[in-house]
């Protein structure tokens, strides 16, 4: 019999709170029996939410937590003054192990910070960082980091390394992942001060497949497994590659609508083209792991809607049962010796 994986919600963040998350937390039960959701937030508000599903109630359990954060609030000082938020309150069922994962469409800030200082970092981890799946021509990536680390130093990224290698080979099966670090050019020589430092390091790990430098526009072709930056650079690709897209589909959408012909041909690649932007979906992965903490928060669109949500969740269970903190904790028990070597880089946020 499997374990129970136990994931706190926070039922109250994002642009569809609660309605979108109570619904995403319903599928996932109904979906996987070996998950319990803690719902948190106004019970009220939940459980006037989950009275017109249908579910096992052994399953979910609603607490109680009278505050929100909201996006225009300081997430540190927000986390400092609001004790009994959702985000808060959650994170502190992970702290204290009656959650395995939190996840929340909420402040992106104060989720980031409650990580940090409420569930906690590893020792000998220097930063959490963000690390979302994207869609490539051969799959997904892991983008690492995204949105934690404004300002890295070159020792931060080989431990970004080496934890999103841990995650694509023990959540996402695969042998070996390839690591790339994001440059304006494939030669070695090429980059800023924080790439120039780094590569050398990465270079010489023996725990990570690191086949050099990647640049943005070969990302979306799969070029690497493990695709490792600094988050300003993250989020930046994050954000143009779902500005992207949304704007190809928009330009997709007028074209097969502006003639009789081009309606007639939507209708005949419609089935194929449902199926090709399925893959380029994002909600299907989840929300974004901030891997290096004692236990797992997943960080999802604050835009997301139910389908996310519960995929959010159910990412939460592999996590747990493989015990990605565990492997993390032992693979980067210390601070990395050849890194410590260049402590300079940039300034720390």
């Amino acid at each position: 019999m499997q374990k129970t994986v136990t994931v706190a919600v926070d039922a109250m963040g994002g642009d569809n709170a609660p309605g979108e998350i109570v619904k995403g937390a319903v599928q996932a039960i109904n979906e996987r029996s070996e998950v319990k959701v803690l719902l948190v937030g106004d019970e009220v508000v939940v459980n006037r939410e989950l009275a017109s599903y249908s579910y096992n109630k052994d399953q979910l359990e609603v607490v109680h937590a009278s505050q929100v954060i909201t996006n225009n609030e300081h997430p540190v000082a927000a986390v400092r003054s609001k004790k009994d938020s959702s985000i808060v309150v959650a994170q502190k069922l992970v702290r204290e192990g009656k959650a395995d994962g939190f996840v929340s469409a909420g402040s992106t800030g104060a989720v980031l910070v409650g990580g940090q200082f409420v569930v906690g970092r590893i020792k000998g981890v220097e930063r959490a960082p963000l690390a979302p799946l994207i869609p490539t021509t051969k799959g997904f990536s892991l983008l690492i980091d995204c949105g934690a680390n404004v300002d890295a130093r070159p020792s931060h990224l080989v431990q970004f390394a080496k934890m999103g290698t841990i995650y694509m080979e023990n959540i996402m099966g695969i042998k070996n992942p390839t690591v790339a670090i994001v440059n304006v050019g494939v030669e070695e020589e090429k980059g800023n001060a924080l790439v120039k430092e780094t590569f050398p390091l990465l270079k010489e790990c023996e725990d990570i497949n690191f086949i050099g430098s990647v640049e943005a526009r070969e990302i979306p072709n799969g070029w690497a497994d493990v695709i490792v930056c600094e988050a300003f650079t993250g989020n930046v690709i994050l954000k143009l590659y779902e500005g992207v897209a949304g704007a190809l589909m928009k330009k997709v959408k007028q074209g097969m609508m502006s003639t009789l012909r081009s309606k007639i041909g939507a209708l005949l690649v419609k089935p194929a083209l449902k199926n090709t932007l399925k893959e380029f979906d994002i909600s299907q992965y989840g929300g974004a792991p901030m891997l290096g903490l004692t236990g797992l928060v997943v960080k999802s669109h604050g835009s997301s809607e139910a389908v996310e949500i519960k995929n959010s969740i159910i990412q939460c269970i592999a996590f747990a049962q493989q015990d990605i903190p565990g492997k993390i904790r032992a693979h980067i028990g210390k601070p990395d010796k050849k890194a410590e070597k260049n402590p300079e880089g940039t300034a720390e946020a």
